[in-house]
């Protein structure tokens, strides 16, 4: 029962991640800490591992379709900012950890800034017709943009989350297809050197392998499904499904964060 449980968290979560540009991990994450499944840092692990899974098929498949919105000018920069967050959100994660001997704590300190994020996400997504958005193309910029988005990325064990796409929406003026895209080349680079980091400094929490395999399955089938869900919506059917998703996020941040307490 288990087994099957976080398959299908992992699966239906990935095709929802590529159809909105989220990585899925920021249903994955919460999703499994209200279950209890799992240690807190087993499941930021996975559930890091399974949204990298997840976004090499989606940044391949749309690479080789040729027919990506991906703009290297501003993305690359991003992409690279990213790829740092991912190691400094690694170890700040390792830092809050050690601070504490009980690790709900720690999943406590997560579910709340998740929780912020998510309210902050719907909000804009809720009025961003009103805000006016720039076209930001200074390189130096676009880096540290993406610093900020790998940071929060590998910290809160997500991927990338909502986040994203509203720093894409509002510093790029990119639409919602381009900005889910762009952003799952942001999680990508954040979570592979987030990955990375892990295995080098040894900080690689205890999980079975079985496990590991179940969940980069799901994602694996979620992404592929969710790509070509991606192709037959348009903007708006994808906005309404993201401001869906922030609602239910979070009513199950605020149980997380009552369960850890």
């Amino acid at each position: 029962m288990v087994i099957l449980l976080v398959f299908l968290i992992c699966f239906f979560a990935s095709v929802v991640g590529a159809i909105c540009g989220i990585g899925g991990g920021v249903i994955i994450k919460p999703a499994l800490d209200a279950f209890g499944i799992m240690e807190v840092a087993t499941i930021s692990f996975l559930s890091g591992c399974t949204v990298l899974s997840m976004t090499t098929y989606s940044v391949i498949k749309s690479r080789r379709s040729g027919s990506s919105a991906f703009d290297k000018k501003t993305g690359l920069p991003l992409a690279i900012g990213a790829a740092v967050g991912g190691v400094v959100g690694k170890q700040l994660f390792q830092i809050v950890k050690s601070m504490s001997t009980d690790p709900n704590r720690v999943g406590a300190v997560q579910a709340t800034c998740l929780l912020i994020v998510t309210l902050g996400t719907l909000v804009y997504t809720l009025f961003k017709s009103r805000i006016p958005t720039h076209h930001v193309t200074n390189g130096g910029l676009c880096l540290s943009i993406g610093l900020i988005l790998g940071i929060m990325s590998s910290f809160l064990g997500i991927g990338g989350g909502p986040i994203n796409l509203v720093l894409l929406f509002y510093f790029f003026s990119m639409d919602t297809k381009a900005a889910a895209e762009t952003s799952l080349y942001i999680i990508f680079f954040s979570q592979l050197a987030s990955l990375i980091a892990s295995i080098l400094t040894h900080s690689v929490p205890p999980f079975s392998v079985g496990m590991l395999c179940l969940m980069v399955g799901g994602g694996i089938a979620g992404g592929i499904c969710g790509r070509s869900v991606n192709k037959k919506l348009d903007s708006q059917a994808v906005d309404k499904l993201f401001i869906a998703l922030m609602v239910v996020l979070i009513l199950v941040n605020v149980y997380n964060i009552y369960r850890f307490l």
